[in-house]
């Protein structure tokens, strides 16, 4: 018998990533408390004893969701030799993790708060925040390639990042909205092949 006064112990860990999963199904204003406490397997006063309050929780849900299933883009860009291995890899990868059946289909950082109102525009910027810093993450890489001699001086750095991540975010939208895998690689074909004319063309003016 727990003895009175003394708080229930949980697994921390795995009760967060279980809202992780919630807010990302759900998105951050349509998951309720309870939709949480239930998935989480813990009352409220756990909840808020740990976390703080919703808008932490999911703050540190998005985290976690950023460091383990989501990381995909980061790993890509780090990993893989070439700049254009790399975003075919940031793409693959992610269109693998937004399809993968074990879990809510798309983008948690693209799809969370895409539709916030005014009381929560702090989680919105939030996600907005860390769509930016991916893009900007991307541009790094480009850089890299354009000092390195990969791509040519006067690569349109910019643009070239903003047209693939616009398509890595319109994937996303399409995995939630249950778009084959095989349609999405097919738009990854696609995007790819137009590499060669993106670098030539998009000179920086």
């Amino acid at each position: 018998m727990t003895e009175r006064g003394r708080p229930l112990t949980f697994d921390r860990a795995a009760a967060l990533r279980r809202a992780m999963e919630t807010f990302w199904e759900l998105g951050y204003e349509g998951t309720k408390m309870t939709d949480l406490t239930e998935a989480m397997g813990i009352n409220s006063t756990s909840l808020y004893n740990s976390f703080g309050s919703k808008e932490q929780l999911f703050f540190e849900a998005v985290a976690l969701y950023d460091n383990t299933v989501g990381s995909a883009t980061n790993r890509a860009l780090h990993d893989q030799p070439t700049v254009r291995g790399a975003i075919e890899a940031m793409l693959r990868g992610n269109i693998d993790a937004f399809t993968d059946p074990h879990t809510p289909s798309g983008c948690m950082i693209v799809l969370a708060a895409t539709n916030c109102s005014t009381r929560n525009k702090g989680v919105g910027d939030h996600l907005a925040w860390r769509r930016r810093n991916a893009v900007a993450t991307l541009e790094e890489r480009l850089e890299q390639a354009v000092d390195e001699g990969e791509l040519p001086p006067d690569a349109n750095v910019e643009g070239i990042a903003a047209f693939y991540s616009t398509v890595l975010h319109g994937l996303s939208v399409e995995a939630r909205d249950g778009v084959a895998l095989r349609k999405l690689e097919s738009t990854v074909d696609i995007a790819m092949s137009a590499w060669n004319l993106l670098v030539r063309q998009m000179a920086t003016p």
